[in-house]
């Protein structure tokens, strides 16, 4: 008894948090576009995880976990993305999983912390209500059963009758009928709404009650002696000292191969083969280069685990410094090769994705140097890796791809610089408001060319994507860093005008 009243509290303090944030969601996104809000509602969420957590106030530095969440909500506040809403969850889970206690100190694991509070936090409020129900149960408190309900038929029955009576004999009372809509009330049950507020109360009450999933213990399979040394045989002929030692050798050659082709054709500007052009060369070598250098980075750290006797022979850690220095080179390449091939077909959203993509694997590839130098463990590998792509995926919530894209594809079109391919304009506009500047900077070069007439329609689509764009604006829900910027570009830039059609002189005229 004494457990389910200390329990009682906590939840029912936790489910009047959780339904205060629904509410607030309620006003802030339903219905509404997405901006500053996100932002709002996120520092709301951490405040109702400090208040659920009044334990977490005997440490003196506790204010020093605010502060720290507040630099990964940052993106938020900039653009409001897949992305920064991403590391923003993330955010609050360390930040939630800290205050409640539950928080490991290595990066590697706190990663994988995060990963099993997102399989958990979909089940967690309808689990911890069952949890919650059968501790009742157990310890004999009181539960709700159907004649609770049933005892306030009639005195809400007859209240009612009173009510509409007294309405009908007082006009002040009357009055205030008058002024409830009941129909405007019942609107306001969509089936939507309540989706939404289930979604919404789900979602924080997993950051009230930071729980993960429960691993399920390795069962160790009880293997004979005889088994044990005929798999270490095994493990010593496909994987020893030896057998990696050759392997080492004929990759470096196979490497050193291509990475000379490399030199000579895309360093060097050799002469390619007939038929063969730069851009197909290009092309066809980015991506498997990158898959090639992901397997080599497998084999590293499969052959020179951290105290193996392969780990500790100078001639396999030389031999590895120079094959693992040839994939980075072999990363370059391909980073150039994709240089190439977007100089002559234009920037992309994946292109752009690879390049990041392309510069974190060189970057895991020095890493792995750096491991075996300094003898460190693969967590220390994995947990370095993760803080270099977190800290990629932070700069990235604060660059404007489509802005990037759209001017990178302008300044190298065949209209502004007379050689490359014909801008896809209408890929520009599908890039969204970003793009706003670089296609206006296009659309005044066309107008003042002979071949203005070309350009009406793509400018009158901008003109209503504008129109739309401030519609969305004046809601201050939608407000952001980015899309105050560019409003201030939208209201100082002159107003473009479409350029009419060139009529047919008439003869005689």
């Amino acid at each position: 008894m004494t457990a389910l009243f200390s329990a009682a509290p906590s939840y029912c303090s936790r489910f009047g948090v959780a339904i205060l944030l629904a509410a607030l969601a309620d006003f802030l996104f339903y219905g509404q576009p997405a901006g500053i809000t996100v932002f709002l509602f996120a520092l709301l969420i951490a405040a109702a995880v400090v208040a659920v957590h009044p334990a977490a106030f005997n440490d003196g530095r506790v204010w020093l976990k605010p502060i720290a969440l507040l630099v990964p909500l940052l993106p938020l506040a900039e653009n409001v993305s897949t992305l920064s809403v991403s590391i923003a969850l993330a955010a609050l889970t360390v930040f939630a999983l800290s205050l409640s206690g539950r928080l490991r100190h290595s990066i590697a694991r706190i990663a994988g912390q995060i990963v099993l509070f997102g399989l958990a936090a979909p089940f967690r409020f309808v689990i911890d209500f069952i949890r919650w129900r059968r501790t009742a149960r157990r310890f004999g408190g009181r539960r709700i059963r159907l004649a609770a309900i049933a005892v306030w038929v009639m005195p809400l029955t007859l209240g009612a009758v009173f009510l509409a009576l007294f309405g009908a004999a007082n006009p002040v009372i009357d009055y205030w009928l008058s002024l409830i809509d009941l129909v405007r009330l019942l609107d306001l049950i969509q089936l939507a709404r309540i989706a939404f507020w289930l979604f919404v109360l789900a979602a924080v009450w997993a950051f009230l009650r930071p729980r993960l999933v429960r691993r399920i213990p390795r069962a160790l399979p009880a293997v004979s002696a005889q088994a044990g040394k005929t798999a270490t045989t095994i493990e010593d002929i496909l994987f020893g000292k030896a057998a990696i030692l050759r392997a080492l050798i004929v990759f470096n050659i196979l490497f050193a191969l291509q990475t000379a082709l490399d030199a000579a054709y895309l360093w060097g500007g050799a002469a390619l083969p007939d038929g063969l052009s730069y851009a197909s060369y290009a092309h066809r070598g980015a991506y498997p280069l990158i898959v090639t250098a992901l397997l080599a980075a497998g084999f590293v750290l499969a052959a020179l685990r951290p105290g193996s006797e392969t780990s500790a022979d100078p001639l396999i850690r030389r031999l590895v410094y120079v094959w693992v220095a040839q994939n980075i080179m072999l990363v370059i390449s391909s980073i150039l090769r994709l240089d190439l091939y977007i100089g002559i077909y234009a920037l992309t959203y994946w292109r752009v994705a690879a390049f990041v993509w392309m510069g974190l694997v060189a970057a895991g590839l020095a890493l792995i140097i750096a491991r075996i130098a300094l003898r460190k463990s693969n967590e220390w590998l994995l947990s370095a890796n993760l803080l270099t792509l977190s800290l990629t995926l932070y700069a990235g919530c604060f660059i404007n791809f489509a802005a990037t894209i759209a001017n990178y594809n302008v300044d190298h079109s065949l209209e502004m610089t007379g050689q490359g391919i014909p801008l896809d304009a209408w890929y520009l506009h599908s890039l969204g408001p970003g793009a706003f500047p670089a296609l206006d900077r296009f659309l005044e070069h066309q107008g003042k060319t002979a071949a203005a007439g070309t350009v009406r329609e793509l400018a009158g689509v901008r003109g209503s994507d504008e129109i739309w764009y401030r519609t969305i604006q004046q809601n201050w829900r939608a407000w952001s860093f980015r899309d105050w910027r560019l409003l201030r570009y939208l209201d100082t830039k002159e107003p473009f005008v479409i350029p009419s059609a060139i009529e047919p002189s008439m003869p005689g005229r």
